[in-house]
């Protein structure tokens, strides 16, 4: 009898989650860490489902801080810059608070650009982030422990001299077992793990806009973690290589970036400044990660109803200016200063370019999906998302 007792206890401890040991794992990686900098600010929003946890702060546009799959002991995912919010400082050109998705404007460069000033030329000592996506605070209307929304009216005035007003309803909400294994299509058992989804309406309550003088677009980037073993994973149309745009700061070296057979592998351990572009005739709206480090497989879907024209962010007077990208992943590294933002990734999606009328809307959903557990069981989720094997990874 106590054989078996013991057979029948092992067999349930098998079928329980991976978790992260608490011996191994540093402290300041930890949901609770994060979340002790965080909590007393009164903007603050925690929502949560048993051990998954999404950390939302409206002082930060209500951007999501971080999240976790097993509670406040759990992996912290989101990189967040702890300096400078317990400094309470704020620079110029853009204030690096970080968090695992924030809301952001497009274009970022170009005649339409909302970050350089009319006439300015297109160089980091004019680049400046607005302050409705940088410093502002973003009103919560409503929550509850699942889901939370905020509004945030505001104009902004592009290169061009066209000002736009518009108004922001954007939620985040957390994603049940249910629901995540219909979006990815894959079972979730055995496996520790949090989801949540933001849906983005950007509504036009000004003046008709007019694609010859520029739009605006939703601009979702997420800065994750780096580790030396973490790879982002973006599937690509076969046949489109050429279209990848991979020398926003210089040509990634080919022994951080490979192509083959539609898919990217593109190293992403913080040591060395780089980013991608995907046009959306290259587009499979999905990327992935893999920090091998941490056992952790992150999945990032969004919107995609295949549209053509995207802003281009080019920090140049752009003959183009509806080529730009759908899916973006950069790596944090040293930059032309000798300066580093931090150690982390990102994962970005973009909306379409559209031309809104009065009282008109666009909007952008995008998911965020982190999942711990063995090689083999996230080795399965890969396989079944990407058609690739977390042994086939180049760098592990």
């Amino acid at each position: 009898m106590k054989a078996s007792y013991l057979l029948i206890l092992a067999g349930m401890m098998a079928c329980q989650p991976s978790k992260t040991s608490k011996t191994t794992m540093n402290p300041e990686n930890s949901f609770g860490y994060d979340y002790d900098l965080l909590k007393n600010d009164p903007t603050t929003v925690l929502l949560k489902q048993g051990d998954q946890q999404v950390l939302v702060v409206g002082k930060y546009q209500a951007r999501v801080m971080t999240s976790s799959s097993q509670g406040d002991e759990g992996f912290s995912y989101g990189w967040i810059n702890h300096e400078l919010i317990k400094s309470g400082k704020l620079g110029p050109h853009m204030n690096t608070f970080g968090g695992e998705e924030r809301f952001w404007l497009g274009p970022e460069g170009g005649q339409f650009s909302v970050y350089f000033k009319q006439g300015d030329p297109f160089t980091f000592e004019h680049w400046q982030t607005p302050e409705i996506i940088d410093t502002e605070t973003y009103p919560l209307v409503k929550s509850d422990k699942q889901k939370a929304l905020f509004h945030k009216d505001f104009e902004i005035t592009n290169y061009s001299g066209i000002k736009f007003k518009v108004s922001l309803d954007r939620e985040v909400a957390l994603l049940n077992q249910a629901e995540a294994e219909n979006l990815l299509q894959v079972s979730l058992d055995g496996i520790s793990w949090v989801g949540y989804q933001t849906d983005n309406v950007l509504k036009n309550t000004g003046d008709d806009w007019s694609k010859s003088t520029g739009v605006l677009s939703i601009w979702l980037l997420g800065m994750m973690k780096a580790s030396d073993q973490n790879t982002v994973l973006i599937p690509y149309q076969k046949g489109q290589e050429s279209a990848i745009n991979s020398a926003y700061f210089g040509q990634i070296p080919a022994d951080r970036l490979i192509k083959k057979e539609g898919m990217l592998y593109f190293k992403a351990d913080a040591n060395s400044r780089g980013k991608l572009g995907i046009p959306p005739k290259a587009l499979v709206p999905l990327a992935a990660s893999y920090d091998a480090a941490n056992r952790i497989l992150t999945i990032l879907q969004f919107d995609y109803q295949g549209e053509q024209e995207y802003v281009n962010s080019m920090w140049e007077i752009q003959e183009n200016p509806y080529q730009g990208d759908a899916l973006n992943a950069y790596n944090d590294g040293k930059n032309d200063t000798g300066t580093q933002m931090g150690k982390f990734y990102e994962l970005e999606s973009s909306s379409p370019a559209v031309a809104l009328g009065h009282g008109q809307s666009l909007r952008h959903v995008q998911r965020t999906f982190h999942l711990e557990g063995s090689e083999e069981q996230l080795d399965q989720v890969c396989q079944k998302l990407l058609g690739i094997k977390l042994a086939d990874l180049p760098w592990k």
